[in-house]
């Protein structure tokens, strides 16, 4: 097992030993956050043999969509991932340092100047605009460096890519050869909903203009892609979000393993009797004398406030000794006060850990709640947190 935490919650004067110093943060934390890598490793290889003949690449943007880059890249590295997408030249550094021998695509393009950043970690650019391949054109001119970059193809996003009559304006280039492309690529907007109409039209147009970048290999499905079908796959898949436990098809059971456990340590018991409010705003009012937890967590640690309950609705739940317990009243920045009438009166003690995510409470859940999707639920998930990693790290 592996711990890490905030360095924040460690003093700078310290004189322990790194792993005492992480040993007694998580001792002390009011949070634990425990991300599963072997979990994560097995999502992945389901996802590559949902994908076959396609390569599985792995998304690890946003902090490994919070959980840890570094130690996700590492785990799915040793698992024989060779493929990963990262936001921008921070994470590619990041990835480069635990996957030295992986190809690492940058997402959000060539940014002016950055051309000596790529070739330095061996990344390379995803190139969305004209303008971003001319410069690139420049730098490998004048550098004679050559790292390969992807070609990024709006079909439909409306976000990043090049339109499609920008992208035939490149075949001469790709028929005439040593045109530096090793990915070309776009993006589905509705991949989740398997019936959605502008899936079929995005397929239609990507598989036009994939098939005149002649021996360059193609990407278009993201998690919930891959659960298209076939024809979809093309050479490369992308998936992200379905690696770190979030269910990539909503209108179906999850396929995938859960990731993440979240808890919270209990601050203090306290009795409320019946009529008494909770909370900011006194919008939940206890209909019977009450015991409540007060839990150590909030919406600055990423347990959003629309999770929270008033006298007309129920909000989010904890598994407190056991048993589910619901949220009283609205969630603060640091605390939650959590409803534990029901249970036994010694069940549940000052420091107690209590839990948010897990023991069948899933991040599609909360979201939920949140009114909101997994993916902002993973990547809202605080510092203050220690981190434990389970399962093989992917060091030694």
């Amino acid at each position: 097992m592996n711990i890490a935490s905030d360095p924040k919650s460690i003093p700078a004067n310290s004189v322990l030993s790194p792993e005492a110093n992480k040993a007694a943060a998580l001792a002390t934390a009011t949070g634990v956050l425990t991300v599963n890598l072997d979990a994560i490793v097995a999502n992945w290889r389901k996802l590559e043999k949902a994908a076959v003949p396609a390569e599985c690449a792995a998304v690890i943007k946003s902090n490994a969509y919070g959980l840890g880059l570094e130690p996700v890249a590492r785990a799915l590295a040793k698992a024989s991932c060779k493929t990963f997408f990262v936001a921008n030249l921070d994470e590619a550094r990041a990835a480069r340092a635990v996957a030295p021998a992986a190809a690492i695509y940058v997402l959000n393009g060539f940014i002016q100047n950055t051309g000596e950043g790529y070739a330095k970690i061996d990344a390379r650019p995803v190139i969305g605009d004209l303008n971003e391949l001319a410069e690139w054109d420049v730098f490998c001119r004048r550098t004679g460096w050559f790292g390969g970059a992807a070609i990024h193809i709006d079909t439909g996003m409306q976000r990043l890519g090049l339109t499609m009559s920008e992208a035939q304006g490149l075949i001469p280039r790709i028929n005439a050869g040593d045109h530096g492309v090793t990915l070309v690529m776009s993006h589905l907007a509705c991949a989740e909903n398997l019936h959605h109409p502008l899936n079929a039209r995005q397929l239609a147009s990507f598989r036009e203009i994939a098939s005149l970048f002649t021996g360059v290999p193609a990407s278009l499905s993201n998690s919930s892609g891959i659960f298209l079908g076939p024809p979809f796959l093309f050479d490369v898949v992308r998936p992200g979000v379905a690696l770190y436990g979030v269910n990539p098809t909503p209108e179906a059971d999850n396929p995938m393993q859960p990731v993440v456990e979240l808890k919270a340590r209990v601050l203090q018991i306290r009795e409320v009797e019946r009529g008494e409010s909770v909370g900011y705003g006194a919008t939940w009012t206890a209909r019977r004398p009450t015991r409540l937890a007060i839990v150590s967590a909030g919406y600055a640690d990423g347990y959003f406030r629309a999770g929270g309950s008033n006298d007309g609705t129920r909000g989010a739940e904890v598994v407190v000794a056991g048993k589910r317990c619901p949220i009283a009243g609205r969630i603060s920045m640091d605390v939650m006060a959590v409803d534990v009438t029901d249970l036994e009166k010694n069940a549940v003690r000052r420091g107690h850990l209590v839990t948010l995510i897990g023991d069948g409470i899933t991040v599609d859940e909360l979201a939920h709640h949140f009114g909101t999707i997994g993916y902002e639920v993973l990547t809202s998930l605080g510092r203050r947190y220690a981190r434990v990693y389970k399962g093989d790290t992917g060091e030694g």
